[in-house]
């Protein structure tokens, strides 16, 4: 594996584990934090978070990391071999499908959902209780899992070395 190569893959096991801990600190204790507000207090600070999140790093930083991983994928395909390739696709594959892929198909629509509702009407706090709270968390930590689980397959397999194939 070339110095750049594994450079790349240090910098992927750095932004995967700062993923995690976004997601984790989500999971663990903001998420909690919001349903505990007062009236729709959390409902409108989630409104909020969900609008800002697309225009700050976290997005470049979250996009990044999956095109980076169907990269990953492709490298270790194709230039590596053993264990090695496997270490690495088995990172990038777990982040697009337990991170980007669950929140494209589970954490997206109820931010969307959540966006298009009324903070004074009983059905958006039914929702927010009810359906939002439980089910974002638990894919929410999903997402947490699978970033800490790919930065762990990375910091773990990296130092065991691996060829080139070509």
């Amino acid at each position: 594996m070339s110095p750049s190569v594994l450079s790349l893959l240090q910098g992927a096991t750095l932004c995967y584990a700062l993923l995690g801990g976004v997601f984790l600190a989500f999971s663990d204790f903001i998420m909690r934090s919001l349903a505990r507000t007062a009236g729709a207090g959390g409902v409108d600070a989630m409104q909020s978070i969900n609008r800002e999140v697309y225009r700050w790093l976290f997005m470049g930083l979250f996009l990044g990391m999956a095109a980076m991983s169907v990269w990953m994928i492709g490298y270790a395909m194709v230039r590596l071999d053993g264990s090695v390739s496997w270490l690495v696709m088995s990172s990038g594959l777990i982040y697009v499908l337990g991170c980007f892929g669950v929140t494209v198909r589970f954490n997206v629509p109820m931010n969307e959902a959540l966006a298009q509702m009324d903070l004074a009407a009983e059905q958006t706090r039914a929702y927010w209780t009810g359906t939002y709270l439980p089910r974002w968390t638990f894919w929410n930590t999903v997402r947490a899992a699978a970033c800490i689980v790919s930065a762990a397959i990375l910091l773990f397999g990296l130092p065991a070395g691996g060829t080139t194939t070509g």
